[in-house]
């Protein structure tokens, strides 16, 4: 008598607890799920973040090299427009295309050029093989804008340089800032 007592004291979970818990802890695990995979969709755009900073710091680069090798002059530094026709670098995003034939990316002589790629490692793995991959860049635009600095007397130039780009569902952007100087 007494172990029947016993067992009506003794109180566990009964199913319909079980099932409640157990559809908690699904909609938690789906929840860290999509979390996952919305991290490692974001994760995969490394790449394309670094390809975006080296295209930027490229223009910039090729800026500075062109004129502090007395190949452009400092009034050449600007963006060509109608006001400026004398500017040599295009207003507005462009398509990254290949250096036109003054080597400097993202000027008027680069229209008509073809996309810019990046070079993979082919099925063998060794880069500059015959097997290697190019990859355009044809999600990608650039922005070279260059503005006088007021009160500079047009002796200093702030170049910002903005690389747009889509990585699947997102939209990044890079940019970098600069200045440069008529003077040596």
């Amino acid at each position: 008598m007494q172990e029947t007592r016993k067992r009506h004291l003794e109180k566990g979970f009964t199913l319909l607890e079980t099932m409640i818990a157990l559809v908690i802890m699904f909609i938690g695990v789906l929840g860290l799920a999509a979390m996952l995979g919305d991290s490692l969709a974001y994760m995969q755009g490394s790449q394309a973040d670094f390809i975006a900073q080296q295209k930027a710091e490229e223009a910039v680069e090729a800026i500075n090299t062109a004129k502090y090798t007395n190949n452009i002059t400092f009034a050449q530094v600007s963006n060509f427009s109608g006001g400026n026709p004398g500017g040599l670098f295009l207003a507005g995003p462009q398509p990254i295309l290949q250096p036109g034939p003054d080597g400097l990316v993202g000027a008027t002589t680069d229209v008509g050029a073809p996309a810019a790629y990046i070079l993979l490692p082919g099925p063998d793995n060794i880069l500059g093989t015959a097997d290697d991959v190019q990859v355009p860049l044809s999600n990608y635009t650039r922005t070279i804008a260059i503005t006088p600095i007021a009160g500079e007397g047009n002796a200093l130039n702030q170049i910002v340089v903005t690389v747009n780009y889509t990585v699947g569902k997102f939209t990044r952007q890079y940019s970098i800032t600069t200045f440069i100087s008529a003077y040596d």
